[in-house]
């Protein structure tokens, strides 16, 4: 089954851990076949975003810049067996310490 692991960092402080941390976790994944996609997001200055109105006329604004906590970072999609095993990964992440999170979401997967 597919997950995504929606990686949030707290806005607020730096995280612990380091480039290597993230490079060991991403090989350790691939290792056990279990990665399918991800990415680090740019920073968040550079996001745009898009409204559509009822009327159907189009809004874009830079930002997000609502207040928040926390700022998604990036996120991976991987293939395991079950929920147990996408929160193992999850809590292996290192964007899980210091303050951090990774929600978990199953991906819906629709026959067309």
């Amino acid at each position: 089954m597919k997950y995504m692991l929606l990686i949030y960092a707290a806005s607020d402080q730096q995280a612990s851990c380091t480039v290597e941390d993230w490079i060991a976790y991403e090989k350790e994944m691939k290792d056990a076949g279990v990665l399918v996609s991800g990415h680090s997001l740019a920073d968040l200055v550079t996001a745009t975003t898009v409204q559509v109105g009822q009327d159907g006329r189009r809004t874009v604004t830079d930002g997000p810049f609502a207040e928040t906590r926390e700022v998604l970072g990036g996120y991976d999609v991987i293939d395991v067996p079950d929920l147990d095993a996408a929160l193992e990964w999850a809590a292996k992440c290192p964007g899980s310490r210091d303050g951090g999170a990774v929600v978990v979401r199953p991906i819906a997967e629709f026959d067309f």
